[in-house]
């Protein structure tokens, strides 16, 4: 396994990706994230790690700006969790049940995009089809149901080849 890429954080808040020998910003951080990049934050002075705290710096920028994620409410409960006796299974939990719904949403990306990788007019065919077909044993249907129930007329040969008398 490669080893996660370095960032070097001053204490004038600057952040220097040793990778590229270049300062970045969060934003550029974040899209590393969005890009599955491993990395890590460290103090250019101390080498501790600052990972979590940038983490934590992005997600706060962006619950201010735009339409935020966590509601007051939620955010309150999770505060309540700190120093309780549940805290270290709360994070956890919240770890597995963003796996969870990571999966099952590229579940569904991978059936939406099964569904609208066929081109429109395929999908038009397709469904024009089924409901042609459909349409087809609907008539059948009735005009079987119609045609047995009516009587037939006098004076024709029935089916048989015999007079109808009624």
């Amino acid at each position: 396994m490669a080893e996660p890429r370095i960032i070097k954080k001053y204490p004038n808040r600057r952040l220097y990706d040793t990778e590229i020998s270049s300062y970045i910003t969060l934003e550029d951080v974040r899209q590393l994230i969005l890009d599955g990049v491993d990395f890590e934050v460290r103090d250019a002075r101390s080498g501790e790690d600052l990972t979590r705290s940038v983490l934590l710096q992005i997600i706060a920028e962006h619950e201010e700006r735009g339409q935020p994620m966590f509601s007051t409410r939620l955010l309150s409960q999770v505060i309540r969790f700190y120093g309780d006796s549940l805290q270290g299974f709360m994070g956890s939990y919240l770890e597995r049940s963003m796996q969870l719904f990571l999966e099952q949403q590229n579940q569904f990306r991978s059936q939406l995009s099964h569904l609208l990788g066929q081109t429109p007019w395929t999908m038009l065919n397709q469904l024009t089809e089924r409901n042609l077909e459909m349409w087809k044993q609907m008539q059948s249907g009735m005009l079987g149901s119609l045609r047995s129930s009516q009587p037939e007329p006098r004076g024709k040969p029935s089916p048989t080849g015999k007079p109808n008398r009624r």
